[in-house]
């Protein structure tokens, strides 16, 4: 979702440009100047630019500096695609949808007695003024150091793209398509994940299944950049599993006398891939395991023996020498993503 913030001097043609971001380009049409008319009227204030102001300030006191904006803002993220905000008039307004992302602020602005042409042509209820207080009022507008209120000048300092409207429609027209094709050409490209990050996106998206909270993980299983099985960390079936009714644990008494614990309720995420395997008769031969660290010494010797040519691991497991070893011997190609050990909750 892209939104235009639309500023600019009176009469210069903000209209103009937001007719033609609708009409051409689709976009969606909010206003700060007709949702302050509507404030205008439900108070019974008379419709002029001093009622216009005196709300704005009003409700930019009362709450934030941009309050209004933010409003339009709720309004345009619901209606969803491409939006105009049009009559961004203070700093604190333009500040709040810089922070919102995807924001562009267009000012537009054109000579004064060209401006003052046009907005006597346009007669609207606020227009019917001469030409010495059509500047007075601009300049009562253009500037103030209090963010609840207009200051049309440092909107516009701070505006991205400026169109200075003193030529024809189609001129301004011109100009619009321009801006638009270089925000277009300025854009972040999308840059399409290798297949090893697809693989391991995957797998992250798989061990969102896993039932035991002291190692979450999945396995993908792929041959000629195809899915064939996928695998989590679970009890087996028709078995209750640790987050049902908690760990089942067993000590590890090791050569060198430490003791490691580990729960023994369930299934490795590589154990119940080729388990999936083995049962719908998908052969492994040639394939490619992904997973989210190295594969324990079972996990190893059941991938080797399967066929499996390559594993890619996320991460290092902190007891993996041993599977590595066993990889380098039986030629298996072991990858990891990342050169760490993977430091994961509750490990032991």
């Amino acid at each position: 979702m892209l939104i235009i913030g639309i500023t600019g001097t009176l009469g210069a043609g903000k209209g103009t440009v937001v007719e033609y971001l609708r009409t051409q380009r689709q976009f969606a049409y909010f206003s700060v100047r007709q949702f302050l008319m509507e404030e205008v009227h439900r108070r019974g204030m008379e419709p002029n630019r001093d009622s216009l102001t005196f709300v704005a300030n009003d409700l930019r006191q009362k709450h934030t500096p941009s309050y209004i904006v933010d409003e339009l803002y709720k309004q345009a993220a619901e209606h969803g695609g491409n939006a105009i905000i049009e009559s961004i008039r203070a700093v604190g307004e333009v500040e709040s949808l810089r922070k919102k992302g995807s924001f562009v602020l267009v000012a537009v602005d054109a000579k004064p007695e060209l401006r003052y042409e046009r907005i006597q042509k346009r007669g609207s209820e606020t227009d019917h003024i001469d030409f010495e207080t059509f500047l007075a009022n601009e300049k009562r507008e253009m500037e103030n150091t209090d963010p609840n209120k207009q200051n049309l000048k440092a909107c516009m300092r701070m505006a991205d793209i400026r169109l200075e409207n003193n030529g024809s429609f189609d001129d301004l027209h011109h100009e619009i398509d321009r801006f638009l094709e270089n925000l277009q050409d300025d854009a972040p490209k999308h840059e399409r994940p290798s297949w090893d990050e697809y693989f391991m996106d995957l797998c992250h998206s798989v061990a969102l299944r896993a039932t035991c909270n002291r190692g979450r993980s999945g396995c993908v299983i792929v041959k000629d950049k195809q899915i064939l099985v996928t695998g989590y960390v679970g009890s087996p079936s028709h078995l209750p599993h640790c987050d049902e009714v908690g760990h089942l644990f067993r000590k590890t008494l090791h050569e060198d006398g430490t003791i490691t614990t580990h729960c023994v309720r369930t299934v490795h995420a590589e154990q119940n891939a080729i388990c999936q395997a083995a049962r719908r008769g998908v052969a492994l031969e040639g394939s490619t395991l992904y997973c989210t660290m190295t594969p324990c010494r079972t996990c190893a010797m059941l991938i080797i023996n399967c066929g499996i040519k390559k594993v890619v691991a996320e991460y290092k497991y902190h007891a993996g020498a041993e599977s590595e070893e066993m990889f380098k011997m039986a030629g298996v190609e072991l990858q990891y993503v990342h050169d760490e050990v993977l430091q994961y909750s509750r490990q032991k």
